[in-house]
């Protein structure tokens, strides 16, 4: 459904038109008098007027909802630039989060089963980066770079819904522009602040822990409160988080991955856990098995190693710090494993990729937060011999274009 362009009522020239599908990031997708025209916050079955500028569209007004539209849940939907999903229904909200992964795959020429999507939620995001000015602090405008100042941030863990954006204001006022990681740990808040600015005193900050009374309190990586060391529970081991260290975005999603990643090991006596971080996946398969953990962050190998030796009844632990993406573990370092845990940042593991592909190792698990990535990892698994039994999707991004995922390899 299209028709040629008409003023609305605001007097901007838009088009009547019927969203057909969602696109790769989230936003509606319609015919414009022949042209598709991406559109935020619509949804398939909706009728609305769209203002269209090339391939980008606005929706101006709605006609008429989907079958499938809610009401969204935060006051500052639509106009922030974080959430883009809030008004899609669970079964348009499933298929989309599944199809991206069904896509990839599709486009790399794999053919696997992609399971159900598994919800990983939790009680909301336990880290947040806010940003901060001498006036306010919050996310980036929809489509923008100008600054959305908020009270409150729905998604996050109840301790960081308020608290937050609080603290980056509190930030913000003390020394200006900033960025302000929030971490809520069972300790306590940690919070991370990063300013290009030169000259700044960090000491000037202190009033910050203080005041709402956080565990640790550091700035560009430099610790300048710690009341508490912040700690997050990773299987039965109790892990001090480096201040800027990776971290999964929800508690509920860490234990679904490393549910995951145990199931698809299996029996494996000897593991391989490359890009480990701090150990989430190596602390709980080393309940099993013993595990050799190698990550280029070395604040998180030293809490890794660390969480092993204050933790009873674990098979034997080693952690190393090393590059993998300039220096992987070569097929003859691969031998000793029974099974591979890789779970690498956006960009995906192509180098460790294609020397594990190289390997005689007989099982792979594959972590990613990328669904093109993973395909191009898989492929290189694959072309040395390896099946892809399935890949289940994670939705711990909620209402975001983004989705976990885990895929199980098998020689």
């Amino acid at each position: 459904m299209a028709s040629g362009r008409f003023p609305a009522s605001d007097g901007r020239m838009v088009a009547l038109t019927k969203i057909e599908s969602l696109g790769q990031r989230g936003e509606g997708v319609a015919d414009v008098e022949g042209r598709r025209v991406f559109v935020p916050f619509t949804l398939p079955g909706d009728i609305a007027e769209v203002e269209a500028e090339g391939d980008r569209g606005t929706m101006v007004s709605l006609v008429e909802p989907g079958p499938d539209r809610i009401e969204p849940f935060c006051p500052y939907f639509t106009k922030c630039g974080g959430c883009l999903l809030q008004h899609v229904g669970p079964t348009t909200y499933a298929e989309f989060k599944r199809g991206l992964v069904e896509q990839a795959l599709r486009h790399g020429g794999i053919d696997a089963p992609v399971l159900p999507v598994l919800d990983a939620r939790g009680n909301g995001r336990r880290r947040a980066t806010l940003h901060a000015t001498t006036s306010g602090a919050g996310y980036m405008r929809a489509r923008s770079h100008e600054l959305l100042s908020i009270a409150t941030c729905p998604i996050l863990v109840p301790a960081l819904r308020e608290a937050a954006p609080m603290i980056a204001r509190a930030a913000g006022a003390l020394i200006g522009d900033c960025d302000v990681l929030c971490t809520a740990t069972a300790t306590g808040i940690d919070v991370a602040v990063k300013s290009d600015k030169r000259g700044l005193k960090p000491e000037k900050l202190i009033p910050l822990a203080q005041r709402f009374n956080l565990a640790r309190l550091s700035y560009n990586g430099e610790t300048i409160v710690q009341a508490r060391p912040p700690t997050v529970t990773m299987g039965r081991s109790t892990v001090e988080l480096p201040a800027t260290s990776f971290l999964q975005a929800t508690a509920a999603a860490e234990e679904t991955l490393a549910r995951l990643v145990v199931e698809g090991i299996g029996k494996a006596k000897s593991v391989a856990d490359l890009f480990s971080g701090a150990g989430p996946f190596a602390l709980r398969v080393a309940e099993q098995a013993s595990v050799a953990a190698f990550d280029s962050d070395k604040p998180a190998i030293t809490a890794l190693q660390k969480a092993v030796r204050f933790t009873r009844g674990l098979k034997p632990v080693t952690a190393a710090t090393r590059d993998l993406f300039r220096d992987p573990l070569a097929p003859i370092e691969l031998e000793p494993f029974d099974a591979i845990v890789f779970d690498p940042p956006r960009a995906g593991a192509e180098a460790q990729s294609r020397e594990i592909a190289r390997s005689k190792v007989k099982t792979v698990v594959a972590v990613s937060c990328d669904p093109r990535s993973f395909t191009r990892d898989a492929t290189i698994l694959m072309s040395g011999g390896y099946k892809l039994d399935a890949v289940t999707p994670v939705d711990q991004f909620a209402w975001s274009p983004h989705v976990e995922l885990v895929g199980v390899f098998r020689k």
